[in-house]
């Protein structure tokens, strides 16, 4: 069993790449928010979770698995949250000029995320795409359902982290 060091903590949280769910506990440093924690310069490459509950897609019915610890690789994440309640502030300045929310639903594997992204208002949702170079997006006020899972009531999120190359987004 991880002993946490003295300078680290974990959190629960939310992994879901194409053929995967991950629901455990992450091992980051103190200071770290988590809810933008993919966004930094000191994200891993593997993120650390303690006691995760693992439901793999692939075949009818999905499979689930526990494990007393993983580490997933980021490259292959589609999207990353803290479980709720969190308590960390959203990564962005109500009062920012030039900018809107944008009504729109993530397909993340085989879970929607209905929410709204920040973009320009001088710009269209495609040409945001296009340009945006960021590894990770922000999907704020998300709510998180899966057609394939009718028992998983939706989750509401205030930050879900979305890596723009592993999912798709629709407008409604």
């Amino acid at each position: 069993m991880y002993i946490l060091r003295p300078d680290e903590k974990s959190a629960p949280v939310m992994l879901y790449s194409n053929m995967s769910f991950i629901r455990g506990n992450v091992v980051t440093k103190q200071s770290v928010r988590v809810n933008i924690w993919l966004r930094t310069d000191g994200a891993p490459k593997h993120i650390h979770v303690l006691k995760p509950q693992t439901l793999v897609f692939g075949g009818s019915p999905a499979k689930m698995m526990s494990f007393e610890e993983i580490y997933f690789p980021v490259s292959e994440l589609a999207a990353f949250h803290p479980l709720p309640p969190s308590d960390e502030p959203l990564d962005y300045d109500a009062s920012e000029i030039n900018r809107q929310m944008q009504d729109i639903v993530v397909m993340a594997g085989t879970f929607l995320m209905k929410g709204k992204i920040r973009i320009s208002t001088q710009t269209e949702m495609s040409q945001s795409l296009e340009v945006s170079r960021v590894s990770w997006m922000s999907l704020y006020e998300a709510e998180i359902s899966n057609p394939f899972l009718p028992q998983m009531t939706p989750l509401h999120v205030p930050l879900v982290l979305v890596n723009p190359s592993h999912v798709a987004f629709a407008l409604q």
